[in-house]
């Protein structure tokens, strides 16, 4: 499994007392009978259920609060990308308000928090509102990561919730396309390439900005593991690729603000001809997160303060 995995979360999600009962090996899971669309409201009390339905197909879930302004544009997004893979994954949405324990096991601090489940681990994939594009891309990851696990089931919903009236999206454009394909078969290498060339083409592309962000992070941290990257990080406190290690996986298990905390407390140390790396670094992971996002503009603030 890549490091988008259950590795980046490993000790961050304690699920184990949301099991009804043990979760059967994957290859004699079965979906639900009692599911019967892609898109379900799960509680505290019905989340054991969940984990086992993600025995057989990846487990998307959205946590959200009625108070919450980006939620109400992310979970839209989430639900149609949803219900265009008819069936091949399940949404589960889940109110942190009204369901605290779900909230706690999740340690959702900031919420939207989107975190997959795969053979009931989890696998984080974003927070905080990001463009469609993005969403899809990650998408796109998680059905690779999950068919490598050998969960790739399709649940027996129809048409996913009779949506099939839904007029279809227009097509990507060509560069997206090529990207997301690219992304779908692990060849990030490629999709970088694609979307730097959407980028020449048009610099403002925000689609694109955040793909490219998205796709490098997963390149990056493919490679790394967690508790050797801590290691590295903490014996060589101004070894600017150590600290990067353990940014990326933090953005990639969703503590966006330990990432940032980590880069700027790093630029505050190093010497003034050291600190362009890391300006840039932090640059690209504002252009991932998303310039709307409080967190961001809480370090662009820092960031700022600490250049002039």
């Amino acid at each position: 499994m890549s490091d988008i995995s259950p590795a980046a979360l490993r000790g961050a999600v304690d699920l184990s007392s949301l099991r009804g009962r043990p979760i059967a090996p994957a290859a004699q899971a079965a979906p639900s009978p009692g599911i019967t669309d892609v898109v379900v409201d799960a509680t505290d009390q019905t989340f054991g259920e969940i984990l086992e339905i993600s025995r057989s197909v990846p487990v998307v879930v959205d946590l959200w609060a009625e108070w919450c302004g980006p939620c109400k544009q992310l979970s839209p997004i989430i639900e149609k990308v949803t219900r265009e893979l008819a069936g091949r994954v399940l949404l589960a949405k889940v109110d942190v308000d009204a369901n605290p324990q779900l909230a706690q096991s999740f340690r959702a601090q900031s919420i939207p928090m989107v975190v997959a489940l795969i053979a009931g681990q989890p696998v984080p994939m974003f927070t905080g509102a990001v463009p469609e594009q993005q969403v899809r891309d990650v998408f796109a990851q998680l059905l690779q990561v999950a068919a490598q696990n050998g969960v790739s089931g399709t649940l027996p919903v129809g048409d996913g919730g009779g949506q099939s009236g839904t007029p279809e999206e227009p097509p990507l454009p060509p560069l997206h396309a090529e990207a997301f394909a690219a992304i779908e078969a692990g060849d990030y290498a490629a999709a970088i390439t694609a979307y730097e060339k959407a980028l020449a083409e048009n610099p403002r592309d925000e689609d694109a900005i955040a793909g490219l962000g998205q796709v490098k992070l997963l390149s990056r941290v493919q490679r790394l593991d967690l508790q050797e990257a801590r290691a590295a990080a903490a014996a060589a406190p101004l070894d600017v690729q150590a600290q990067f290690d353990v940014a990326d996986l933090d953005i990639a298990g969703g503590h966006v603000d330990d990432a940032f905390a980590r880069l700027l407390d790093l630029f505050e140390k190093l010497p003034a001809a050291e600190r362009t790396p890391v300006r840039e670094r932090l640059v690209e992971l504002f252009g991932l997160i998303g310039a709307a996002d409080p967190r961001v503009a809480a370090a662009r603030t820092r960031l700022t303060s600490l250049l002039f």
